[in-house]
């Protein structure tokens, strides 16, 4: 039994209600959040030191700190968005982007994937910011961060799984 059917289709989402059968034979009607895909950018200072952006989230009505990241545009490859995406949110250009991994965040219902890449020689350029996007941007070292998380002020989960495979790679930041 294989049966989809979309229910909604927004300017960024599409939902679908599939009936399917899982593999222990047991079945299911699943809503399923159909998503382009998206990147994130962990912006690292020559000297060390990581820009976060504090963007406000209308989904829970509050402003987060987070890494820069946006949605791929159709046919966009992700290291073109996250080139874009990274000037648009901060002002900053990359002059070396690299992929460090790739995460689904909500598999449960969404079929989103984020690339999250490494940006490093940053250079000032003019921020091209979107109408519909409150950011602003502050830049932070090991120690700063560390508190946040601790904290629990920084609560952006795809900042929260870059930040680790920061550390899982040892990078200079989290030493």
């Amino acid at each position: 039994m294989k049966k989809e059917k979309q229910v909604y289709n927004g300017k960024l989402l599409k939902v679908f209600v599939k009936e399917m059968t899982l593999p222990n034979g047991f079945d299911v009607k699943v809503e399923i959040i159909k998503h382009p895909g998206a990147v994130l950018i962990v912006p690292i200072f020559d000297d060390g030191r990581i820009l976060l952006i504090r963007q406000f989230r209308a989904a829970i009505n509050k402003y987060i700190w987070e890494f820069p990241a946006g949605t791929l545009e159709k046919g966009e490859k992700p290291v073109d968005c996250a080139r874009r995406e990274i000037i648009e949110e901060t002002g900053y250009k990359a002059g070396k982007l690299e992929k460090i991994q790739e995460i689904v965040p909500v598999p449960g219902y969404s079929t989103e994937r984020i690339i999250i890449y490494k940006a490093t020689r940053l250079a000032k350029v003019t921020k091209k910011a979107m109408a519909d996007e409150v950011i602003s941007e502050e830049i932070f070292d090991r120690e700063d961060i560390a508190q946040m998380l601790r904290s629990g002020e920084i609560i952006d989960a795809k900042t929260i799984c870059a930040l680790s495979f920061l550390f899982l790679e040892g990078h200079t930041f989290w030493k």
